[in-house]
């Protein structure tokens, strides 16, 4: 009987013990996970439950879409060496104002435009690319350069005046919804994003009992059963609660997709691939990277054509939820992405970081503007607030950085 009491103090203490490990591991993106989540409750309550109606979360992604792009792309800039991009936000506005010329002034259709702005994005990649990465001067100095040149190049290309309005086809890449191909079998829920979030329940649950089955297989660490099921169980209730959010409204956001599509293309590039892993590595110890073979010049040069043509992608959304191109579009864009990257686990020397933790950084930005904003709150104290937010942010990387070494 004493056998069997003893074990199973055992097991406790052996799980226990895995709970601990994995949060020491994983501190930083289980921090503003929880911190996310602290905000969403505090703004649910202090707004009276305004905050997370279906319609809200709805407009929550439409407002944020951009952030979501431009971060995606500065966490390649960052994880490269703690570089950023600095001219992202006038590239926003400058490839709003070419797409305002090409569809209201000359009459362009909606494709051919989008094909031209990706296209002038990766020239600004190039060039700037070029000087940063093959003729190292700093990048600080390149992208400063560029947010006054293309700020400058917007300003004549409009004249001063704002172009509107644009087609409606052109304000569905970022107002429109996945039509319901179910009809809603005589619910007012949308049965596409049901399924839709069904399908990626299915996914995730599959791929973690497969991740877990490789490790046990190669005699790798895993977490305890009961842990392992208590994640999933966490996750996929986060799935349906998003789901229904959509699901009561008007199903899934078109923007929606496309930035889900590029979460998962970049989150498999940067963490399955050789390339993605060179740019781990040069952001570690671009020496060491240089010595290993790795062609650092090209690495750095793919992270701002990349950044580049995001940008370009973020001024065709941010133009077509704003229904026009203004000279005044895109400014401080470059900092909200920034910060997006560092709230969630960038760290400021490169090498560290992931683009779901950016994610979760630009959700943490988006819900303090959204709930301040419905609270009234101005805009002076929103930016006091956020600037808090991420020196807290940063800090809390850098004590926590300092313990673990000690």
């Amino acid at each position: 009987m004493e056998t069997v009491k003893n074990s199973g103090n055992k097991q406790i203490t052996s799980i226990g013990q895995s709970i601990k490990d994995t949060i020491r591991n994983n501190i930083r993106q289980y921090a503003m996970l929880l911190a996310l989540v602290a905000i969403m409750i505090f703004f649910q309550i202090a707004t009276g439950g305004i905050l997370l109606v279906p319609m809200n979360v709805a407009n929550l992604i439409l407002q944020n879409s951009y952030v979501f792009i431009l971060a995606i792309g500065m966490t390649i800039c960052i994880l490269a060496g703690g570089n950023i991009d600095l001219s992202v936000g006038s590239v926003v506005a400058f490839i709003g104002a070419i797409a305002g010329t090409l569809i209201i002034n000359m009459k362009y259709s909606i494709v051919p435009t989008i094909i031209i702005c990706l296209l002038i994005g990766a020239l600004i990649g190039i060039w700037q690319g070029f000087w940063i990465a093959y003729m190292r001067i700093p990048a600080f100095i390149v992208t400063l350069a560029g947010m006054l040149v293309f700020r400058g190049l917007t300003v004549t290309m409009l004249k001063g005046l704002t172009l509107s309005p644009f087609p409606e086809k052109f304000q569905q890449i970022s107002a429109g919804f996945i039509p319901d191909v179910f009809g809603g079998f005589g619910t007012k829920l949308n049965i596409t994003a049901i399924i839709v979030g069904l399908i990626l329940a299915a996914i995730y649950l599959i791929s973690e009992i497969k991740k877990r089955a490789e490790r046990i297989k190669y005699n790798f660490d895993v977490l305890p059963l009961p842990i392992f099921i208590a994640q999933i169980v966490v996750v996929f209730a986060a799935i349906g609660i998003f789901t229904y959010w959509m699901a009561a409204y008007k199903g899934i956001p078109v923007i929606l997709a496309i930035v889900g599509l590029l979460i998962i293309a970049y989150s498999f590039f940067t963490t399955k691939t050789v390339q993605g892993r060179y740019i781990y590595a040069m952001g570690g110890n671009e020496k060491a990277a240089k010595l290993s073979g790795i062609d650092t010049n090209k690495v750095l040069f793919f992270a701002y054509v990349n950044m580049a043509i995001l940008a370009a992608f973020a001024g065709i959304a941010f133009t077509s939820r704003l229904n026009a191109a203004s000279p005044q579009a895109g400014q401080n864009f470059e900092l909200d992405a920034i910060a997006s990257c560092f709230i969630g686990g960038a760290s400021a020397y490169g090498g560290v970081g992931t683009v779901v933790g950016a994610i979760i950084g630009a959700l943490v930005m988006g819900v303090l503007n959204n709930g301040m904003s419905i609270l009234g709150v101005g805009s002076d104290m929103q930016m006091t607030v956020k600037g808090l937010v991420l020196l807290v942010a940063v800090a809390f990387d850098v004590i926590s950085k300092k313990k673990s070494r000690s």
